[in-house]
């Protein structure tokens, strides 16, 4: 039977830096293929997936979840090599050892326990088991789950129930979940004016002055109060850039980099129009590229969520936070699918961070969490 330990390494050591995969989904599918999982290798351009399933009949529980890791950055800063997995004072180090390819090792050797004790089992289980795995998570996102989903759509294939390994831990696994996200809208503003000399000002039009009033006003709006679920929406700028370098030039033009995180108390839309009437009305020239990374979602308060406190709270002792905080994820393509999805995975303190790291012992509670979830799904 696998080891968690031995398989999280055999991944890590793999340098699977989005979008490459470096083998990470042959390892993994080959153990599947063995548990006796179909496997289905969807290459979309450089972007490799693996959709595996096991079973004929009943609700279709997934476990989901990426090989691809963000660049290490300078190799120096490390302790050691980051593509080298090294067992330090009961850590794990390498790079995507928290993201998150320990979750992955343990949603592998999770079920294959589970499966080995079905096999003596007078109760079977009553549900198809599934594993969504791209290489896609950490870049674009679009060549990966989504293109996956959009795929098992088409073939009439509905996921019932997901669990994503993100990293979703605080300071013990299992202490908070991920049951939803907000989303996330950005765009990239270009404000147009007329380059001139700063002596000669009614001679030109300067898009910062023109268009300082109007951002001011769009930072100031209050989107929402949020909900129990989720925080208040909150809009952010990211970049500035204007002018020519030298200081006795007026700017032709300026490009404003913004995003916005929303709640469940707006849409995309809403947004767009707000801000969008706003910059009229102030009379700028302008033009705005709008970007969707993802909508909201919430899983309600129905069987998963509750399995999944259950199985943590066994395992450990603790009561789950079940939270909506962070970035996105790829629940915000599964989800609007009809699935009920949860975050679970190991502590999040050092993803994409020099001597990224996960505790050894946290591995066996998360392949044992994973487990239980198993014998409890229905």
């Amino acid at each position: 039977m696998l080891n968690v330990l031995d398989l999280a390494k055999l991944l890590i050591e793999r340098p699977s830096i989005t979008p490459d995969d470096a083998g990470c989904q042959e390892l993994i599918g080959n153990h599947l293929g063995s548990l006796g999982f179909e496997l289905e290798f969807l290459q979309f351009g450089e972007v490799t997936n693996l959709w595996a399933s096991k079973g004929n009949e009943g609700p279709l529980f997934v476990f989901a979840g990426h090989t691809d890791v963000v660049p290490p950055g300078d190799l120096q800063d490390w302790a050691n090599d980051p593509f080298i997995p090294t067992v330090v004072d009961g850590f794990l180090y390498g790079r995507g050892a928290a993201d998150m390819k320990s979750s992955l090792a343990a949603m592998v050797v999770a079920t294959e326990q589970f499966l080995s004790e079905q096999s003596t089992s007078t109760e079977k289980s009553n549900y198809r088991i599934g594993f969504l795995i791209t290489s896609d998570e950490e870049g674009a996102g679009i060549e990966g789950t989504k293109k996956v989903i959009e795929t098992l759509q088409g073939r009439g294939t509905k996921i019932d129930y997901c669990i994503i390994g993100e990293p979703s831990s605080v300071n013990s696994v299992g202490d908070t979940v991920k049951i939803g996200r907000r989303g996330s809208l950005s765009a990239r503003l270009k404000v147009i004016g007329s380059l001139g000399h700063v002596a000669y000002p009614h001679l030109a039009s300067n898009p910062i002055i023109k268009a300082l009033p109007a951002l001011n006003k769009i930072a100031d709006i209050s989107w929402d109060e949020g909900n129990e679920s989720f925080p208040p929406s909150s809009f952010q700028i990211s970049n500035i850039n204007a002018g020519t370098g030298a200081n006795n030039v007026i700017p032709g033009n300026m490009v404003v980099d913004f995003n916005i995180r929303f709640s469940t108390e707006l849409t995309a839309n809403e947004i767009k129009s707000k801000i969008e009437a706003l910059l009229t009305s102030a009379a700028i020239n302008y033009e705005i590229d709008w970007q969707l990374s993802g909508n909201p979602f919430l899983t309600e308060n129905t069987n998963l969520r509750e399995v999944v406190a259950n199985s943590i709270f066994a395992v450990t002792g603790l009561t789950t936070d079940q939270s909506t905080s962070g970035g996105t994820s790829d629940g915000r393509f599964i989800a609007p699918a009809g699935a009920e999805v949860v975050e679970l995975g190991p502590c999040n303190t050092s993803i994409h961070k020099v001597d990224e790291c996960v505790r050894i012992s946290d591995l066996d509670k998360l392949t044992s969490i994973y487990k239980n979830i198993l014998e409890n799904i229905s």
